[in-house]
């Protein structure tokens, strides 16, 4: 992004980060032609948005633009909370704001410019009608989006857009759905399943959540309703509220609910929609009702919602015989291919990401002199890994390389991370260097406390019940998966171990290591030996063959296996350990204090994950989904004798069940 000298953040916004650019009013009267009427294409309860033109570099740059109009409810709340908000995050499901204007009390947002409009436009008013697995892959995408702002956002709290409705979900120029208008948006606690923020009731009628309106408590489960009102919206072609029809229908939550009862559920389809099977139909209208469900805690959360579109999508794709067959594509999706030049021009165009370089001496302070009470441990990513603390008390881990190894290598954590934003993945702040020596520091924002490997290997150690160990192993799938699909570029991780993993002071898993990182089509010739975890790098990446995505689904299914089992270090294969042992309760750590029957589930997991063959292997969300669905019961207690019928009718004592039955179900011989 080309920004003159003058584009500086003003004293209202010091706080910001610097993730967009303040415009002067002069520079957005001449991207809009003197706000020319003709280049208006929306309004809203902000303002007029303008169709505009920007510098980009050498180019130039199509970009929507915002103002706000001095008549709108909205004002400098609405647009601080807009910026402060998207400044903090990042995601391809949601709108990338590239600045602002507050110029001579103007208030104005500068948006990526979305070519084909909102899902309201083409629900209510397009002539070209969109399909029916359009639709749905804009629901799915828009459903990550909001599960990413509930659960994923890399800032301490989670975030409730308080304003879902379907012209607040634009499409991108690949018509993939972006999640906007984040003016109503209010920062959550973490843990939403006990409490809830007390707020004046705003939002949209036909979308409003009753509970919400009724008590003031707003929740996730809020945008969940929200949401359900558009998947029918989407389903039934009508408007949330319309009163120029009969007036039993003029609310769609209500009407389209009743006709499910009363067994009209294919009457209520767009007539538009023609190729949809029956059982996409119907399982797409069961989510959709249970998302409107009267009590919050039984409405579905946006992980779950994301699960069943996927399920429905790929049902969808199968019923219209695109699916290609293999082991285990229930959701498998292709990632697109992206390259990325060392120079990063390609992104300069929507996001501005800086690093901060601190001074050597402010590091020195946070770390007590670089303290070995400090120090967490030895790595080979980093010469040596310390936790700290700055003056304003913000928690920072701090990794110290040497560059006279590969400098490019370590530049790459650099270049990677500050473009990514998720609740699992190590935050980078910025830099430092010593002068007269070759060290590079690292800075982290996070409360580091320990490390997987010191507290897995430790025979001694009982923190790690068998929930924390579960929320380890979902929460690095779930960063993992936001690589593969979710982060503005596209990564393969490859550097998956217990080692790589940290733990923050409540214990939540932080995925660092990105040294070896990959991004899609980019093929390095050269890797040191010393940055290949071996034992947990797949076959194929040893062998120097094409490195796809199922290299971390391997690199996970190691990490599962040495998670649940007590044995296993990385020494030998995995299926040869398994053959070793004999028998699952050989394998199964005994300080994990549940049945049997129930670790069955996640030693399955792992060893479908180690698969040889890259494409046999799971893709992550079919990973993620797996575990989802392997908690959803609660594990029983060890001394439970632990028995469970197989479908030919045969009885399992997994405490006797040998490890090769396993083998043999899933590596067929």
């Amino acid at each position: 992004m080309f920004v003159p000298n003058s584009h500086e953040v003003g004293s209202s916004s010091s706080e910001l980060p610097q993730l967009c650019c303040r415009f002067t009013f002069s520079e957005i009267q001449l991207a809009t032609q003197n706000l020319d009427e003709s280049l208006v294409i929306g309004r809203g309860g902000f303002g007029k948005v303008y169709k505009g033109t920007i510098a980009n570099g050498t180019d130039l740059l199509t970009v929507a633009i915002k103002r706000l109009d001095s008549t709108s409810n909205q004002g400098a709340s609405e647009f601080w909370a807009e910026i402060n908000m998207l400044s903090n995050l990042r995601h391809c499901h949601l709108v990338s704001l590239i600045g602002y204007c507050n110029d001579e009390e103007e208030m104005i947002l500068i948006y990526e410019y979305m070519p084909h409009g909102s899902l309201k436009d083409h629900l209510h008013k397009s002539q070209t009608p969109l399909s029916w697995m359009q639709r749905l892959t804009i629901c799915t995408g828009a459903a990550r989006g909001l599960d990413y702002l509930h659960t994923g956002t890399g800032i301490k709290h989670g975030v409730i857009h308080r304003d879902v409705k379907s012209s607040n979900i634009l499409l991108h120029e690949s018509w993939a759905a972006k999640i906007s208008d984040f003016g109503l948006s209010k920062i959550c606690p973490k843990d939403l399943q006990a409490t809830h923020v007390n707020t004046l009731v705003k939002g949209t009628f036909g979308y409003l959540d009753p509970d919400y309106f009724y008590t003031g408590k707003l929740t996730r489960k809020s945008d969940v309703y929200a949401f359900g009102v558009v998947l029918f919206e989407v389903l039934c072609g009508k408007r949330a509220v319309d009163r120029s029809i009969d007036e039993e229908q003029w609310a769609l939550a209500i009407w389209a609910q009743d006709s499910i009862r009363k067994g009209r559920l294919k009457q209520i389809v767009d007539g538009n929609i023609r190729e949809i099977s029956p059982k996409c139909l119907k399982l797409f209208a069961h989510l959709a009702k249970r998302c409107l469900h009267k009590h919050p805690k039984q409405r579905p959360t946006m992980a779950e919602i994301v699960v069943g579109l996927e399920t429905i999508l790929a049902l969808q794709e199968k019923a219209n015989n695109t699916l290609q067959p293999t082991s285990l594509q229930v959701f498998a999706k292709t990632a697109p291919t992206v390259i990325i030049p060392s120079n990063d021009e390609n992104l300069g165009g929507v996001r501005s990401q800086t690093l901060r370089r601190f001074d050597y001496d402010t590091i020195n302070i946070a770390t007590e002199n670089f303290s070995e009470v400090n120090r967490i441990q030895k790595l080979k990513t980093y010469d040596s890994l310390y936790k700290g603390k700055l003056q304003n008390g913000q928690g920072i881990a701090v990794g110290r390389i040497c560059l006279l190894v590969r400098n490019e290598y370590f530049m790459n954590e650099a270049s990677t991370l500050v473009k990514l934003e998720h609740k699992n993945l190590a935050k980078l702040l910025g830099y430092c260097t010593k002068e007269g020596t070759h060290d590079m520091l690292f800075v982290y924002e996070f409360e580091l406390h320990t490390s997987l490997d010191h507290l897995l290997f430790d025979p001694k150690c009982t923190l790690l019940t068998w929930e924390k160990r579960y929320d380890i192993i979902l929460g690095v799938a779930r960063a993992l998966l936001y690589l593969h699909r979710d982060a503005p570029i596209q990564i393969i991780q490859c550097n998956v171990k217990p080692g790589n993993i940290l733990l923050d002071e409540n214990m939540n898993p932080i995925l660092s290591g990105f040294l070896d990182t990959r991004y899609l089509d980019v093929r390095d010739t050269y890797l040191p030996d010393i940055f290949i975890p071996r034992h947990y790098v797949a076959p194929e990446y040893m062998c120097d063959a094409d490195v796809s995505t199922k290299a971390d689904v391997y690199s996970l299914g190691m990490l599962v296996l040495a998670i649940i089992g007590h044995r296993w270090s990385g020494g030998v294969p995995p299926i040869e350990y398994v053959q070793m042992e004999g028998r699952l309760s050989n394998i199964i750590d005994p300080r994990i204090d549940v049945d049997l029957s129930f670790m069955a589930r996640f030693f399955e997991i792992s060893l479908l994950c180690v698969k040889k063959d890259a494409p046999d292997r799971p893709t992550m969300e079919e990973v993620v989904s797996m575990l989802l669905d392997s908690s959803s019961f609660t594990p029983p207690d060890a001394n439970i004798v632990a028995q469970s019928s197989s479908t030919d009718g045969i009885v399992h004592d997994y405490d006797n069940t040998a490890c090769e039955e396993f083998l043999s179900d899933l590596y067929p011989r």
